[in-house]
């Protein structure tokens, strides 16, 4: 399209063009010079004859950004893609947690053009400035590795410039309470009824995540095969949905687990209308466990450790008592293996974390010294200067 304007009193031409790409992307140029001559159109024959030229320029312009999309243009791609195949926290992850904490000029970025330099100056400059901790920076990098990652398997990029990146973190501190650390909060917890001590037994003799517990179902228990069949979670995130590892798994019962579960048996089951990001409600009438509002809300690990500082034990959190049951496994001479098998962890690292936690690999190992204290000397005492 050819428009006519006026500048300093003349009359000029302008060249303006809007082009769509294959992807539906428009597309819109104006030119009032010619890029050569640098001179304005002073006809109009002169701007048609640099029209079909310059809408060349900005087709290929165009068809260029769509195979070298921005960062923030390729992340919409990916979660398109992936929608049906990710949990809504991984989606919320993915699109909520990058934006907040990555700079415009990163997404506004073509992803073919980003380098280990922008990738190490966002992560630990940019971030850091903002205050974000290495767990933070170490999650972040992990998102754009991924957006990338697809990248590079579609091809649109060569390689991935995140690889060779590292965030390096402290190993997090876990809590867990010993044997009669374990006995003692669930005889304090028994005596005065408190209204979490089903729950908290279930987890100390299950070792079952917190999610598993909210959404176990008496169909899930065999008392008579004296095992519990661990196929499903819930959380407030993704409603009712397989495990952790999408893994089914088999949750021997002890005589503890039982006389827990008899006791539930008289008292339950119980009911809820579950509810969960993906606006989906289920509504179960059979859960093992009792419903409390605080567990709904997520407060479960302040009220335990708020009681077991009462009790004078050490305050750990609740996911503390999973680690709780696991090391006490390991100490026991469990085979890890069988840990494993038992905890629902995909890989030996999740384990031998707890096998660190309990000591297990270094358990009596100064034992066999070739050197001891001397015996003891009788006679006279000799005073050291």
């Amino acid at each position: 399209m050819i428009k006519q304007y006026t500048y300093q009193n003349k009359k000029y031409y302008m060249v303006q063009i809007s082009v769509t790409g294959p992807n539906g992307k428009r597309c819109q140029r104006k030119a009032t010079k010619n890029p050569r001559t640098k001179a304005r159109f002073a006809s109009k024959l002169a701007a048609s004859k640099y029209e079909f030229e310059f809408r060349k320029e900005v087709e290929a312009k165009l068809l260029g950004e769509i195979g070298n999309p921005t960062f923030s243009e390729w992340q919409r791609t990916f979660l398109n893609h992936f929608s049906t195949q990710l949990k809504v926290g991984t989606m919320m992850q993915y699109n909520g947690d990058l934006k907040k904490w990555t700079p415009q000029w990163f997404m506004n970025k073509r992803i073919k053009n980003i380098s280990k330099d922008d990738l190490t100056t966002l992560i630990f400059r940019e971030m850091k400035q903002k205050g974000a901790t290495q767990f933070t920076q170490k999650r972040i990098l992990k998102g754009i590795r991924r957006v990338l990652q697809y990248a590079y398997e579609e091809g649109v990029i060569a390689r991935n410039p995140c690889i060779g990146i590292k965030v390096d973190i402290p190993e997090r501190t876990k809590a867990v309470l010993n044997s009669s650390e374990a006995s003692k909060l669930l005889l304090e917890a028994k005596r005065v009824e408190h209204r979490f001590y089903y729950i908290w037994a279930f987890a100390l003799f299950s070792g079952l995540r917190n999610g598993e517990l909210y959404g176990l179902r008496w169909t899930d228990v065999d008392l008579e095969g004296r095992k519990l069949r661990i196929s499903s979670q819930w959380t407030n995130k993704d409603g009712y949905h397989s495990t952790k590892t999408s893994k089914v798994r088999v949750v021997p019962i002890n005589d503890s687990l039982e006389r827990v579960l008899k006791e539930l048996r008289n008292i339950g089951p119980f009911e809820e209308e579950l509810k969960g990001l993906k606006k989906t409600t289920v509504y179960f009438d059979d859960l093992v466990l009792p419903r409390l509002r605080e567990w709904r809300n997520g407060e479960q690990a302040q009220v335990l450790r708020e009681f077991c500082k009462a009790i004078c034990i050490t305050s750990v959190k609740f996911h503390d008592l999973r680690a709780t049951f696991i090391t006490n496994l390991l100490s026991q001479n469990t085979p890890t293996s069988v840990v494993m098998a038992i905890a629902g962890h995909s890989k030996l690292s999740s384990t031998e974390q707890y096998l660190r936690l309990a000591g297990i690999p270094v358990q009596g190992a100064t034992d066999n010294l070739s050197f001891e204290l001397p015996k003891q000397v009788y006679g006279t005492v000799l005073k050291m200067i």
